[in-house]
This record gives C-alpha cells, structure tokens and sequence, in this order.
C-alpha cells in the first residue's frame, strides 16, 4: 500500500496550550480501554479483509495513495496522526480553497465536494473510510466512542468554551454520529453533543452509542 500525508502542523503556541486540563473519568476507566482494545483487534481484522479489494477498486476509480493521513487534536490537545481510506483526489488539502464551506463555524464541510471520489463518496457513506482509525483506537491515541477529532487548524481558533472537548480522547463516534454525522453544519452543535457526552458518560452509554452508530451507518444516513 501507498500512503498520503498531510505533515503541516500549527505553531504550538497558536493552539492556547496553557489551558487547565481536568481529567475525565472515561480517561481512567480500565473497562473502557479494554472495550477499545477489544474492539480494535476485531475491527482491524476487518478491515485487513476489505483493504484488498478497496485498494483494487480505488485504484481503478481514482489511482494514488490508498491510506491518507492527517494530524488531528486528541486527549489535553496533543497532536496525533490519524488514518483513514483516502476518499478525495490526490492533494485535496491544497484544493479546500477552492471549494465552498457550507458549515457555520470551525470545521469545513461541503455536501457536493468536488474533491470526493466516486468511491470515496461510497467509502464515506458506509464509513468504511474510518475503518483503519481501528489502528488509532489500538494504539490509544481514540477511542471508540468520545468526541469528534478536530484539526489542529482547527483548535489555533478555538475560543475558551470549545477546549473543554478535548478533555476526552476523540471516538471512532460519539453524539454527532448517532444524531446527524455530515449533516449537522454547525460547529456549536457538535461542541454542544461532545460536551453531553461528557456529562453522559458511562460504560453502557458507550455501547449504547456504539450499537446506535452501527444502525445508522448500515442505514447510511447523514453522511456525504
């Protein structure tokens, strides 16, 4: 397999890293990592049986790296590469100025984003894209279930209300998955379901999101 990047990172002091960081109960539970654990090897395991055919299949669709690559915000804001199926055309970061954002607030969203694949637009729809964050979820950086991963451009322009996120490790899904995925636009409502899923938080809540996302995705609502 080939790869893709995106290597560029934000100052360090643009990310306000002199925040108080508390620390949630989720980041000390041992049943919650080992639920993670558990969760990753199986969900690893699926994902080396679909990578072939992906890889066959993106290739003819749309040739280049089959695995992209971009630093996010994790737990306390520590920068983390996370993995997924490339689902755009090759160099799409350098590509975003051009597309409009249809999102309020800050995160980047467009509905018809030319830069999307044809496959890569049904890699998405199934979340089949997130499948290798299975290695990020192993290897501690995500959980399963906790906040959305945000860029690290993302959090140079975060105001004080918004950092209180990142005081949970970013999930594979959490709130937004369950209850909108792509279709919700407005930055503060995804900072709104990440901080109820703060206050929410519990093992069963976990699976009950888990088993909620597994629903959703199979009916392949919200996502684009």
């Amino acid at each position: 397999m080939t790869f893709s990047s995106n290597a560029q990172m934000m100052p360090a002091q643009a990310m306000n890293v002199n925040q108080e960081w508390q620390v949630h109960p989720s980041v000390l539970s041992k049943t919650k990592r080992l639920i993670d654990i558990s969760g990753a090897l199986l969900g690893l395991t699926v994902t080396t049986i679909l990578a072939v055919p992906i890889a066959l299949i993106m290739q003819l669709d749309s040739p280049g790296p089959v695995l992209y690559s971009q630093l996010r915000c994790g737990l306390n804001g520590k920068p983390f590469r996370i993995w997924k199926f490339r689902s755009m055309v090759v160099g799409a970061d350098k590509k975003q100025h051009l597309v409009k954002n249809q999102a309020k607030g800050h995160i980047f969203k467009n509905e018809k984003d030319p830069r999307i694949t044809r496959f890569g637009s049904f890699l998405r729809r199934t979340s089949l894209d997130e499948f290798p964050q299975f290695w990020n979820v192993l290897k501690g950086d995500m959980s399963l279930v906790g906040t959305r991963p945000p860029t690290l451009e993302e959090v140079s322009r975060y105001e004080k209300h918004h950092f209180q996120r990142l005081q949970v490790k970013p999930g594979l899904t959490g709130e937004w998955q369950v209850k909108g995925r792509s279709s919700i636009i407005d930055f503060e409502e995804i900072v709104r379901m990440d901080l109820d899923y703060q206050q929410q938080w519990s093992r069963l809540y976990d699976l009950y999101l888990i088993f909620q996302t597994i629903k959703v995705v199979l009916a392949r609502k919200g996502a684009y």
